[in-house]
């Protein structure tokens, strides 16, 4: 199974519960488990995390291979798709709409469903009545996996070991 972790991943962690200063093993898993061929991004999401003059951005120029480019037609195909869909949809409205297929966040549910991947991301679905637009909403819509990093990291059996 490949995972493709969103940007709120990364931010999250950096800022929360994975700094580098007190949990450098988390970017070291990363650095790990891209060799194994099991986590990825997309490199729409290295380009979201290289607006900032910050760890993350050096962090991600630094990582080349962790960051996929699937650019293929089937790809195009879902995220037309996707973009179909969330612009009809008469819940969601703008700003909400305009943002969500701004960013990476379509490219990497329609990377996710190409390669039959789960979508790791530290949002969760909404109710039926918000007018947001949302990663775990989409994937249900489109029939592709997710998680959060928690869930992730146990699914992976990863533990961080105090030294």
């Amino acid at each position: 199974m490949i995972y493709l972790l969103d940007t709120n991943t990364f931010i999250e962690a950096k800022n929360r519960y994975y700094r580098i200063t007190i949990c450098p093993g988390f970017w070291d898993w990363l650095d790990q488990d891209s060799t194994k061929n099991k986590v990825f991004s997309i490199r729409m999401v290295a380009e979201e995390l290289q607006k900032q003059d910050d760890y993350l951005s050096k962090w991600s120029k630094s990582q080349q291979n962790f960051f996929l480019e699937k650019n293929d037609e089937e790809t195009q195909q879902v995220y037309s798709e996707i973009a179909r869909l969330v612009t009809n949809h008469p819940r969601y409205t703008e700003p909400h709409k305009s943002k969500f297929l701004g960013k990476a966040d379509p490219w990497l549910i329609a990377t996710a469903k190409t390669l039959d991947a789960t979508v790791v991301t530290q949002e969760v679905t909404v109710p039926e009545d918000s007018k947001k637009v949302k990663i775990p909403n989409i994937c249900n819509e489109f029939e592709v996996d997710y998680c959060n990093t928690f869930e992730l990291l146990e699914i992976l059996g990863v533990k961080f070991m105090l030294s």
